[in-house]
């Protein structure tokens, strides 16, 4: 038997899952990790709890399983995209903590660019929006704000990274610097066109391209471990950021095929083909995976908080112990009661792209209670999808508005909140046999490579769907809700 390693590095854990020949998972292991919130508005994560929690799981996993080191052909990495490292390129020490996807910082270097009027030039090559979201303000700001990190960095002293990048280092002890095309095309320092980084966008955020990775495509040789981590050297052959990963991992490979990942965030991927589609809309144009030097595009929406405002409900009101008490909470919830829940706890992402707004809760009564905060919070992921997957259909006429939409990530096991996310967008929604897609996404990319798992057309053959849910509300209550939802994010943003 053969097994191949999946790396999973998320936002707030760390996991390793070991998938065999059948693509079956034979055993998982995680590790949870501490967030750091310096000031309001900054995520951040220590980079040597990147680093530790991965090797730990990694070798916790082949431990659980019970198999050797030489039974295992590859290794797949799928992380957390945006999230900026920054380390010695001889030590191995970060400068500076790693600023997190979800920290808004920048957003005053942001709005100084956009401003000046840089925005277009920075979509047009990149895809992607002037927003505090994405690496290339974040490393900016590190560049600026750590005393004679500028300077290493133009002495070729300094290594910049995504997640991916960072982890492949360790793993390779410092032998490679490289990342994918998915997750350098998140950095706001890629020309997705070109397929090379854009000098005009480094030079404009003063960042000397000595510090960016080599970029491969997705499938390609990455490196090989050091024999101490694991046992012998394993080759690094596939990599994906979470997103892109987990569209890999739903088969989502023909243009029209659209997923929706809920975890802390929510992010959805259409397949457009060939062609990257310029979004009207204020949607992302990004690469959905590379093969064979062929990039696949895709628009893309991306929610801040979705699974996080269950965990809000938790840590913040402790309205709830765990998050499968939300929906049965949401199930006794007063029907006659209208509360509309806008979680823009990290500012409000696409289509509207606020970093200032900030959440806010409509149509509370005194009889408003656990329940009606918990329907809430399970409906707010529903209209927000929506919201994207209209914008899409705005941008690429080719979509299908009646398309079905898959569905993975932690929240997805909600029945209450995938009928209602059927019933809002007023289409089918597919939930898979396996959810742990992305980590399948990464592994599938891997084994194919090595030779363990079939091409593309053989992978899609092996997608098999757990559930469907159809839409069973009626055409007026979802126009009456939806229309609730709007008035409510009109009105948090002008708060």
């Amino acid at each position: 038997m053969r097994y191949v390693l999946a790396i999973d590095q998320g936002t707030t854990s760390s996991r390793a899952i070991l998938f065999d020949e059948s693509l079956k998972i034979v055993a998982i292991a995680q590790e949870e990790f501490t967030q750091h919130y310096p000031q309001s508005g900054w995520v951040e994560h220590d980079v040597s709890d990147l680093w530790t929690t991965v090797a730990a799981t990694c070798r916790g996993v082949i431990e659980k399983a019970g198999c050797a080191p030489d039974d295992i052909a590859a290794i797949g990495i799928t992380n957390q995209r945006e999230t900026v490292c920054v380390w010695d390129k001889d030590t191995g020490q970060p400068v500076h903590r790693a600023i997190v996807w979800q920290d808004r910082r920048t957003a005053s270097i942001t709005s100084m660019l956009h401003d000046e009027g840089h925005e277009e030039m920075v979509t047009a090559r990149t895809g992607l929006l002037l927003d505090p979201y994405f690496s290339g303000s974040k490393l900016k700001w590190i560049l600026d704000e750590v005393d004679g990190a500028r300077e290493k960095a133009r002495n070729g002293k300094l290594l910049f990274g995504t997640v991916d990048s960072y982890l492949i280092w360790k793993l390779t002890g410092g032998k490679s610097h490289v990342t994918d095309a998915t997750n350098a095309c998140r950095t706001m320092l890629y020309d997705i066109h070109k397929g090379r980084w854009s000098t005009s966008i480094a030079e404009l955020l003063d960042i000397p391209m000595e510090m960016l990775p080599e970029v491969r495509d997705c499938a390609a040789e990455f490196g090989t471990t050091r024999a101490d981590l694991f046992g012998r050297e394993i080759p690094i052959l596939g990599v994906a950021g979470d997103q892109q990963a987990a569209t890999i991992g739903q088969a989502c490979f023909s243009p029209g095929m659209l997923k929706s990942t809920y975890g802390t965030g929510c992010f959805a991927l259409l397949n457009t083909g060939s062609e990257p589609v310029r979004s009207n809309n204020r949607l992302l144009t990004t690469i959905a995976y590379q093969m064979d030097g062929k990039p696949t595009y895709a628009l893309e929406g991306s929610i801040f908080v979705a699974g996080a405002v269950v965990q809000w409900l938790r840590d913040g009101l402790r309205l709830i112990r765990a998050a499968k008490e939300t929906q049965p909470l949401a199930e006794k919830a007063d029907d006659t009661q209208s509360v509309v829940l806008v979680p823009a706890f990290t500012g409000l992402g696409a289509p509207y792209w606020n970093a200032e707004c900030r959440g806010a809760i409509f149509g509370l009564t005194r009889n408003s209670g656990p329940e009606e905060f918990a329907r809430a919070a399970l409906e707010s992921v529903g209209y927000q999808t929506r919201d994207l997957i209209e914008a899409m259909h705005a941008d690429w006429t080719s979509a299908d508005g009646d398309a079905t939409l898959r569905v993975d990530g932690g929240m997805s096991a909600s029945d209450w909140a995938m009928q209602f996310l059927s019933d809002i967008i007023g289409a089918p929604v597919d939930r898979p046999e396996v959810l742990e897609t992305t980590a399948m996404g990464a592994a599938w990319l891997a084994g194919m490579r090595a030779g363990v798992y079939p091409d593309m057309d053989g992978f899609a053959d092996m997608w098999r769907r757990e559930r469907e849910f159809t839409p069973a509300m009626d055409e007026a209550t979802r126009a009456r809700k939806y229309d609730s939802w709007k008035r409510a994010v009109a009105a948090a943003q002008g708060f």
